[in-house]
C-alpha cells in the first residue's frame, strides 16, 4: 500500500478499510447481512417495519454522510508526497526538517478555489490555495499559502466582510463560483487595500493551466529562529519545475462545461501516470534589523517583497507522489492550521496572520464536529502525541492514567520537555496603547499595483484590461463601475482609461500621476517558463480517412518519448481508413473533447487536395479554437492547407517540399511522408514554451 520510505503512508495502514472481498457485508455492529436490497415490510405490499435495524442504520449512515463544506477554499484536490532539503538551513532556523537533507518529510497538500462552492468548477477566476501539511520529526507544520504573493486585506477583522462581498448575492444566491458582481466591486471600490490583490485577480494567474504549473505562496512574513534564538524574517515561495502557466479567459470559461473538473482531473492523471508533481521551495530572508529597510511594512499582507531587492533563496523540492484513496477521508477531512508551527517557526504581528491563527482552529471545530480532528488519519502527527487533552466528539482514543499536570499518581507524566526540544516563542518586546488604529506604514495602496502592472508583458496587460472589462461589465450598478475605474486610475492612467472605454464610464478627466514607474521582471509570467519540456503537455492530432498513419506514428512516437501526452482525435470514435487502406485507432472523438482541453494540435498530411478535415465543422472549429488562443499548431503536408483555411494573416506557411517553416508557435511543413527531425524538434521547441501570445488572430 505504501512505499518504503513513506511513513505517513505507513501510519495510514492502520486505518484502511479491510478488502471488501475478505468477508461478507455487514452492519456497523459486526451482524452479517444476507439482504440488502429491500426492507423488512409486513408482507410484500405492507408497511416497512420499524424493526428492521439494518435499513434504519443505513439510511441514516447516508443521512450523515456529508459535513459542513469549508465557509472559503470548499472545493479542493489533494495529494500525498515528500519534502527534502537541499542543505542544512540551520544557520537561520532551527526547525529539524529544514536541517538534513537526508531526511524526507512527508507531505499532503491541498490545492484549492476560494470562492465557490464544492460543486463549482475548476477554471473559474479565482485565487487558489496551496496549503502544505508537514509530517515532520517535531510535529506538524501547515504552510497554508495561496497561488498570489498578496492577500486583499490588512487586517483580519475585515475578513468577514470581504468574504460576504466575494460570495454570491445575498437576495438570489448568484453567481455561484464567480467574482464578477455588485457586491464585491463595491467592496474593491471602497477599500483601495484591495487593489494590489486584484490585479493578480484580474491576471492570467487566477485561471491556472494546471496546479502542477502554479506558484504558491505563504503570503505573510513568518520568523526564522535558530537554536540560540536569532531570528530572521521569512517569506516563502513554491515554484513549479513546469514553469507558471496560465489558461485564456475564453477558454477556462469553455473548460468549465467541456470539463468542470480540469484541474483537478489534470493532478490525478499525472500522478496516475508516474509524471510527479514537483516544486521548489524559495525563501525570502531579511534580518531583524531590517526590518524598516523598505517602503512597505513588512507585515502587510497587500504588499510582496520584489525579488530584486531580496532574491529568493531556493532550500528544498516537493515531490507529489501519491493519491488519495477515498477523497473524503483524506482531502476533504484533511484540517490545516497557520498556527501549526514548529520549533524554529514563528510567527509576526502581521494582523491578518493574527486573526488567521484564530479562525482556522475555530473553524475546524465546527466543520469537522469537535475538538478531535487531530486524531483522524490525514491529520494525525508521526511524531508522538501526549497531551491531557480527553474526551469530546469523536474521541478514538482509550486513554489511561492521570490527566493533569502537575501530578504524582502518574509520575508527573508527561511532563514539559527540556527547552532544547520544547517550542519556545521568540522573544519580542511588546507595549503600546490599546487601540483600533491601523499604522500609517500601512497607508500606501497603490504603489504595489502599479508595480504589478509595470511589469507584465504586454500581451499579459492585454489580458488583464480584458478581465476588468468582463468583470465590471458584469455590475450592474454603474455608480460601482466609475468609482473602480476611479481607484484604477490612482495605479495608471492608461489601465484606467481601457478599462473605462469598454464598461461605458467616462474616462478619468486630466493626467493622473502613476502611483510607481518601478517594476520588477521576476513577477511577469514571461519569467517563468520553467524548464524547456513537453512533459505532461496534452497534444491533439486531428485525424481523417486517407491519413498518412506512418507520418502519425513517427511524430507520435518521438512526442510520447518526450513526455507527451498523445491522442488521436477523428470525426467518430473507433477508427479511419489510412492512406495505405488500413486501420487507424481513434483515442476519442472530436464532439466528447475540445481544443481548451489540450495544449497544442498537429494536423498530419493525407490525399492531395483539399484535406477533408477542413469540411469538418468540428474539426475547423478545433483547429480555429487552439489558433485563437495562442497554442501550438504543426501541419504536415496536406494538412498545412488545413491552416491555411483558417486564414492566418502575418503567419508565414510553407509552401514547399522539405521546407520547415517556423512563425509564430506555427510549425508547418509541406513535405510527404515520415516527418522529418527538424519539423518534430521545431514542433517540441514551440509546444515547450506552451503560448504564442503575438500571433495575429484567424480572418476564415
Amino acid at each position: 500500500m505504501s512505499s518504503p520510505d513513506d511513513r505517513k503512508g505507513r501510519q495510514l495502514d492502520g486505518f484502511r478499510a479491510e478488502d471488501p472481498a475478505s468477508g461478507p457485508l455487514t452492519t456497523d455492529q459486526g451482524v452479517e447481512v444476507d439482504h440488502t436490497d429491500d426492507s423488512l415490510a409486513a408482507g410484500e405490499r405492507g408497511p416497512t417495519l420499524l424493526e428492521d435495524f439494518h435499513f434504519r442504520e443505513k439510511l441514516t449512515r447516508f443521512d450523515h454522510e456529508r459535513i459542513p463544506e469549508r465557509v472559503v477554499h470548499a472545493r479542493g484536490a489533494g495529494a500525498y508526497g515528500y519534502f527534502e532539503p537541499y542543505e542544512s538551513c540551520a544557520e537561520f532556523t532551527r526547525a529539524a526538517f529544514l536541517r538534513d537533507p537526508s531526511v524526507r518529510t512527508p507531505v499532503f497538500v491541498r490545492f484549492s478555489t476560494v470562492q465557490g462552492p464544492r460543486g463549482s468548477a475548476d477554471t473559474v477566476r479565482d485565487i487558489r490555495g496551496f496549503a502544505t501539511k508537514f509530517y515532520t520529526s517535531e510535529g506538524n507544520y501547515d504552510l497554508v499559502g495561496n497561488n498570489v504573493p498578496v492577500f486583499f486585506i490588512q487586517d483580519g477583522i475585515k475578513f468577514p466582510d470581504f468574504v460576504h462581498a466575494l460570495r454570491p448575492e445575498p437576495h438570489n444566491d448568484i453567481p455561484t463560483g464567480a467574482s464578477a458582481h455588485d457586491t464585491l466591486w463595491d467592496f474593491v471600490s471602497l477599500q483601495p487595500e484591495t487593489l494590489h490583490a486584484i490585479m493578480w485577480l484580474m491576471s492570467d494567474r487566477a485561471i491556472p493551466r494546471s496546479y502542477r504549473m502554479m506558484q504558491g505562496f505563504g503570503v505573510h512574513t513568518f520568523r526564522f529562529v535558530t537554536a540560540d534564538g536569532r531570528g530572521t524574517f521569512v517569506k516563502f515561495h513554491w515554484k513549479p519545475r513546469l514553469g507558471v502557466h496560465s489558461l485564456v479567459w475564453d477558454e477556462a470559461q469553455e473548460c468549465q462545461g467541456r470539463d468542470p473538473d480540469f484541474n483537478r482531473r489534470d493532478l490525478w492523471d499525472s500522478i496516475e501516470a508516474g509524471e510527479y508533481p514537483e516544486w521548489e521551495l524559495g525563501v525570502q530572508l531579511v534580518p531583524e534589523e531590517d526590518e524598516f529597510a523598505f517602503d512597505f511594512d513588512l507585515l502587510d499582507a497587500t504588499k510582496l517583497i520584489p525579488e530584486e531587492q531580496v532574491p529568493v533563496r531556493p532550500i528544498g523540492r516537493m515531490v507529489l507522489d501519491r493519491n488519495p484513496e477515498n477523497y473524503f477521508a483524506e482531502t476533504e477531512q484533511v484540517a490545516f492550521h497557520t498556527a501549526n508551527v514548529v520549533p524554529g517557526i514563528d510567527f509576526t504581528n502581521d494582523p491578518l496572520l493574527q486573526a488567521r491563527n484564530f479562525s482556522y482552529l475555530d473553524t475546524q471545530l465546527i466543520r469537522l464536529g469537535g475538538p478531535n480532528f487531530s486524531r483522524l488519519p490525514v491529520n494525525r502527527p508521526l511524531a508522538p502525541v501526549r497531551t491531557n487533552q480527553r474526551d469530546g466528539y469523536h474521541q478514538s482514543t482509550v486513554h489511561r492514567g492521570t490527566n493533569y499536570f502537575p501530578n504524582s499518581l502518574g509520575g508527573g507524566c508527561p511532563a514539559p520537555a527540556g527547552v532544547d526540544g520544547a517550542f519556545t516563542h521568540s522573544t519580542e518586546r511588546v507595549d503600546g496603547a490599546k487601540i483600533r488604529r491601523r499604522s500609517p506604514s500601512f497607508q500606501d495602496h497603490y504603489s504595489q499595483p502599479a508595480l504589478f502592472w509595470n511589469s507584465m508583458a504586454d500581451w499579459e496587460k492585454r489580458h488583464i484590461v480584458q478581465a476588468f472589462r468582463f468583470e465590471l461589465g458584469k455590475v450592474e450598478t454603474r455608480e460601482i463601475r466609475t468609482r473602480t475605474v476611479g481607484q484604477l486610475g490612482h495605479v495608471d492612467a492608461d489601465l484606467a482609461r481601457e478599462v473605462a472605454r469598454g464598461i461605458g464610464v467616462t474616462e478619468p478627466s486630466g493626467a493622473t500621476e502613476t502611483a510607481s514607474k518601478q517594476s520588477s521582471p521576476a513577477l511577469s509570467l514571461e519569467s517563468l517558463r520553467g524548464e524547456e519540456s513537453i512533459r505532461t503537455r496534452r497534444i491533439a492530432v486531428l485525424v481523417t480517412d486517407g491519413v498518412d498513419a506512418h507520418q502519425v506514428a513517427s511524430v507520435r512516437e518521438e512526442l510520447a518519448a518526450r513526455g507527451a501526452v498523445v491522442e488521436a482525435l477523428a470525426a467518430t470514435d473507433g477508427s479511419v481508413a489510412t492512406a495505405d487502406g488500413e486501420r487507424y485507432a481513434v483515442d476519442r472523438a472530436l464532439p466528447t473533447v475540445a481544443s481548451v482541453l489540450y495544449d497544442a494540435v498537429l494536423l498530419p498530411g493525407g490525399p492531395t487536395g483539399t484535406p477533408p478535415v477542413t469540411k469538418d465543422p468540428d474539426a475547423m472549429r478545433f483547429a480555429r479554437s487552439a489558433f485563437r488562443h495562442g497554442k501550438p499548431v504543426g501541419a504536415l503536408g496536406s494538412g498545412v492547407g488545413v491552416v491555411a483555411a483558417l486564414k492566418p494573416a502575418g503567419v508565414r506557411l510553407s509552401a514547399e517540399f522539405h521546407r520547415v517553416v517556423t512563425d509564430q508557435g506555427v510549425v508547418t511543413d509541406t513535405s510527404p511522408g515520415t516527418a522529418s527531425a527538424e519539423f518534430t524538434q521545431a514542433f517540441v521547441t514551440a509546444v515547450a514554451e506552451h503560448r504564442h501570445w503575438g500571433r495575429p488572430p484567424v480572418q476564415g
